[in-house]
């Protein structure tokens, strides 16, 4: 079997898990997509395509032309800004064979949008951080807020105020806010998995006990039930497919949800470490196998630490 990660930059661990995956599961290569030759990953990979930008309107055919050349059976998108392309246009390629881990475009749609997140989990009864909508009524007993923007990711654009005069001094920074209180409680990352049919198959929580650029660097996995069982009922009405970072708070023992990455996350590799893989569980549903659900199935208090790795190449060994 031949898979193809696009977008593949710096994400060196996936391409290795993948290629981890296939060793016990018949084997296959794992290829990198990316606009950029100089992406670390494609010194990983066992082979490597430079691909037009997202947002060149030859972006899909030209890919699927790839995949049907290179005879690519699973394909996995990992950047927020091709998602709902691969989403809108995911029958081009089951029609051709290849399987995409995408979820469908209104799903894609609501986890990319935090307004209409929050408006989601309170039409559907999941709790999220107290938002405020009539910024007129704000009062220093408020305070601390949390500020974020509509869009965004990696933790661009996001502050913790303190008092009104700090909330009129960035609010003229973030564009289109969303304002919430600052809850003072562990964050956790659910790394979950779900079949094509919605099904979840594993939820893996971790505390984000250390972060940098959005990225948990510490982290340590936390096998609670009700973050669980959340985290399962969200996805479920969503009708997310494959996997999914889900972050939330647990505050004084309630879940409250934060927003959905329907993707792979950068800190992913301790829910595989711990049992629950997903890259070995897609390699499965390609291959036709019926997963049954393993929740609450992986190594509790089990911790990464990530750190950054460098790789050294020569002029004349760049990929072109």
């Amino acid at each position: 079997m031949n898979i193809l990660v696009t977008s593949a930059s710096r994400k060196v661990g996936l391409i290795k898990a993948f290629q981890k995956a296939l060793k016990l599961h018949d084997g296959g290569s794992v290829m990198a997509a990316d606009v950029n030759p100089l992406s670390p990953a494609f010194y990983v990979a066992d082979d490597y395509i430079i691909v037009p930008r997202s947002d060149n309107p030859v972006f899909i055919d030209s890919l699927l032309d790839t995949c049907k050349r290179l005879q690519v059976k699973l394909l996995i998108p990992t950047r927020d800004e091709e998602l709902i392309l691969f989403a809108v246009h995911k029958e081009k390629f089951t029609d051709n064979g290849i399987v995409v881990m995408v979820s469908d475009p209104d799903a894609i749609r609501i986890c990319q949008d935090k307004e209409l997140f929050t408006e989601f989990c309170q039409s559907n009864n999941f709790r999220i951080p107290c938002t405020y909508h009539n910024l007129d009524d704000l009062e220093e007993k408020d305070f601390p807020l949390f500020v974020k923007p509509k869009h965004g990711k990696g933790g661009m654009g996001t502050f913790k105020v303190n008092n009104l005069n700090e909330f009129k001094l960035i609010n003229h920074f973030v564009v289109e806010p969303i304002i919430q209180e600052f809850i003072d409680a562990p964050e956790y990352t659910v790394d979950l998995f779900a079949d094509f049919n919605g099904k979840v198959i594993t939820a893996v929580p971790r505390e984000r006990i250390s972060v940098w650029g959005g990225e948990s660097f510490t982290t340590k996995t936390f096998n609670n039930p009700v973050i669980i069982r959340e985290a399962v009922r969200l996805a479920e009405k969503l009708n997310l497919v494959g996997h999914n970072t889900i972050q939330c708070f647990l505050d004084e023992g309630i879940v409250k949800f934060i927003e959905v990455n329907p993707r792979f996350g950068g800190a992913a590799s301790l829910s595989f470490a711990a049992g629950a893989s997903s890259p070995i569980n897609l390699i499965k549903i390609v291959k036709g196998e019926i997963l049954t659900p393993q929740l609450g199935d992986f190594k509790d208090g089990f911790i990464a630490l990530r750190y950054v790795e460098d790789l050294f190449i020569s002029e004349d060994s760049i990929k072109k």
